[in-house]
């Protein structure tokens, strides 16, 4: 009898662990990204909670709101979260926007520049610290395993097989890796950030034609058709 009770004790509380596990991924935060091109699903990483919170708190605020993507380069990434992007004149420089602080770095040697990735900008300060703000998605391309070598010599880090493998089959940024803090991943939508960044730019990697956002706190998420342009 005691052993078969201390087998039904052994169960429970692996059972306990596994729900509350998942009850942890339950809870991570999602925000929904709207553009003219289509809705993105975003998860937020409690790994990275200083920007988790800060991004949130931006969205709660509007802040986002009719802002610009107002960088986009074809197979790296597309930015935004100036600012100033919100009333510019067509053909103006963005991208020195802010709102007074920065973001302590987080990185995560679990965490990479995949495809998707939703990353922090930032200037060229010692700590490495964000923008309290501005922010870019990678779009990326797809690297072979010489090509990964090489970065990892120049960066001075190690791989998993897994992490080498979504290089080389979905793709991503993987030069800024440990350099800039990853914070969340697009979970629906990678096609919205194609679009995006195929759009036509000027010089200085401006779209011609403004790409606008709005970004909301996430609940039941539905993929939206693409809204008509502006």
């Amino acid at each position: 009898m005691y052993k078969y009770t201390r087998l039904a004790i052994y169960a429970f509380v692996i059972l306990a662990l596994a729900g509350f596990s998942h009850h942890q991924r339950e809870k991570e935060k999602t925000v929904i990204l709207s553009t003219k091109f289509g809705d993105m699903k975003i998860r937020l990483y409690n790994e990275t909670p200083k920007h988790r919170d800060n991004f949130v708190k931006l969205v709660q605020e509007n802040f986002f709101d009719s802002l610009l993507f107002h960088r986009v380069i074809k197979g790296f990434m597309i930015q935004g979260g100036d600012p100033k992007s919100k009333n510019a004149a067509p053909g103006v420089m963005l991208g020195n926007g802010d709102v007074g602080y920065r973001v302590d770095a987080e990185f995560s040697p679990a965490i990479i520049h995949k495809k998707g990735a939703l990353a922090a900008a930032r200037d060229n300060n010692p700590q490495k610290a964000s923008s309290g703000c501005q922010f870019y998605i990678v779009q990326g391309k797809k690297y072979d395993d010489n090509e990964l070598d090489n970065i990892e010599r120049q960066l001075k880090i190690k791989y998993t097989p897994e992490q080498r493998e979504i290089y080389k089959t979905i793709g991503g940024t993987p030069m800024l890796d440990q350099n800039y803090t990853v914070f969340g991943e697009v979970t629906d939508g990678l096609d919205v950030v194609d679009s995006i960044a195929n759009v036509k730019t000027a010089p200085g990697d401006r779209p011609i034609e403004d790409v606008r956002m709005t970004i909301t706190m996430g609940k039941d998420f539905v993929v939206k058709p693409p809204h008509d342009k502006e």
